[in-house]
């Protein structure tokens, strides 16, 4: 008798016969997954660095939707453009050059990987696909993964580094400047600090510890940023002579709004995917604190950002609160892995809070980050790297600072003079008539919402509108 017809004496066939059958098939099942065999572990270890992977690349679209309500309308476009961009650029560079230099040889120099050009799966992998009855040799299986998963998984963490860049520039930086810098950025600078971490070298050597990438993918990214903007200099207008700051508020506050779910969304493939497998008991046990941690860290954040933003920016600030989750998830990415659930809360919470200060500060000196990027990436990073030594004994205090300086010197200088010499080939700027009419309309020629109508500020137009330049 077949197992459908057993199940006919059930009252309510249809429903009753599929919860039924769901419970038996657990139970039947749970002898066989309850070890599973090696190649089972590289097949679901595989499987969990594709799906987080494809879960931390939608931050690509929390980034642009974050960033594109953030700016001017006239200016949206631009923002779209970028970052579809960026994540193409960060995936070609890091396939031809950024991940070898990365993780293939590292240990031979401690500084930095090989210069070999193009990452490929391992000559084993490509000889089981050619065989027309593939068995997974203990070659293959002693690696965990399928080498490109983990490639993939890898790339989406620079795609997110380079994203971060955007949004804090936005509004007077030339497209193909920044799609230069970009090229450079993913290609070299972050592999290299890679190389030196995660690949292996002489900061992982030491003990300097960052799970899922504090300082290693969002203060590199806010250091990157800082030095660009620091070049470029503020919007027009943003910072009057009287010392008053010029409010730019948002375009579409919805749409940010819905940008930091999709960011907090894709954060658990960016915290839950780093634990790299989810095999055993322990892996799941793991990835499950991870994610808990993630989430609390966040909404301490969001809190503690609501508390402070009163008496330090004189309202309660809708964009300082969705930036305070921002701070509390780059505050808890270094250890979420080794924290409890009331340190996480208390990380992130006063990631939420050095945020909205870090926010007030940059407006002190006279600093235009567009979205706050600076704050919530590079001053929550340093301060989530540094907290690993509070939770967790194995980390010391000593060497994560020296990882922080060694990180932020390096990248902060070469991305300082990476900006100067594009600056000296192409121009970083856009000239003031295309900062006035906006990106959109001068350099792509498209509106992102054309049923409004175009008004450039007339106080700080040039006298002779022939001096435009697309």
């Amino acid at each position: 008798m077949s197992f459908h017809s057993k199940l006919n004496f059930l009252p309510c066939a249809t429903p009753w016969k599929l919860i039924l059958g769901l419970v038996v098939a657990v139970f039947a099942c749970t002898t066989a997954f309850a070890a599973l065999t090696s190649e089972g572990q590289y097949v679901v270890n595989s499987l969990v660095l594709m799906v987080w992977g494809a879960l931390v690349m939608w931050m690509c679209a929390g980034f642009t939707l974050l960033e594109a309500g953030s700016v001017r309308t006239k200016n949206a476009s631009m923002i779209c453009m970028k970052n579809i961009g960026l994540y193409s650029i960060a995936g070609i560079m890091y396939f031809v050059i950024g991940y070898n230099l990365m993780y293939v040889g590292v240990e031979e120099s401690s500084f930095i990987g090989t210069f070999a050009l193009f990452s490929a799966s391992t000559s084993a992998e490509n000889q089981l696909l050619g065989m027309d009855s593939p068995v997974a040799s203990e070659q293959i299986l002693s690696k965990g993964n399928a080498s490109m998963a983990f490639w993939f998984f890898q790339m989406v963490f620079v795609a997110t580094t380079a994203s971060i860049i955007s949004g804090c520039l936005a509004e007077r930086v030339r497209l193909w400047a920044f799609f230069l810098f970009i090229a450079v950025l993913t290609g070299f600078i972050y592999p290299i600090i890679g190389s030196w971490t995660w690949g292996g070298g002489w900061l992982a050597n030491l003990g300097f510890y960052d799970f899922a990438g504090s300082t290693i993918v969002h203060s590199v990214g806010g250091w990157a940023a800082l030095a660009g903007v620091l070049l470029v200099g503020a919007r027009l207008g943003k910072f009057k002579s009287d010392g008053t700051v010029q409010p730019t508020p948002p375009s579409n506050v919805p749409i940010v709004t819905l940008g930091v779910f999709i960011l907090w969304l894709g954060w658990f493939g960016f915290n839950g995917g780093s634990v790299l497998a989810l095999a055993s008991a322990k892996d799941a046990i793991l990835m499950s604190t991870v994610l808990v941690n993630t989430n609390l860290a966040a909404g301490a954040g969001v809190i503690l950002a609501i508390t402070i933003s009163r008496p330090v920016l004189g309202r309660v600030d809708l964009l300082a609160v969705l930036n305070g989750a921002i701070g509390g998830l780059v505050a808890i990415t270094a250890g979420p892995d080794t924290t409890n659930h009331i340190a996480a809360i208390l990380i992130g919470g006063a990631g939420g809070c050095i945020v909205v200060l870090g926010m007030k500060f940059l407006e002190i000196v006279k600093v235009d980050d567009v979205v706050g990027a600076v704050p919530a990436h590079l001053f929550a990073g340093v301060w989530g790297t540094v907290a690993v030594s509070f939770t967790n004994p194995d980390v010391s205090f000593v060497n994560q600072i020296i990882g922080v300086v060694s990180i932020g010197a390096f990248v902060f200088v070469v991305s300082l003079l990476v900006w100067w010499l594009i600056n000296l080939v192409i121009t970083l700027r856009v000239t003031e008539l295309v900062e006035q009419l906006g990106q959109d309309v001068a350099e792509l020629g498209i509106e992102a919402y054309p049923e409004f109508v175009l008004m450039p500020d007339q106080n700080i137009m040039p006298d002779d509108s022939s001096d435009y330049k697309s």
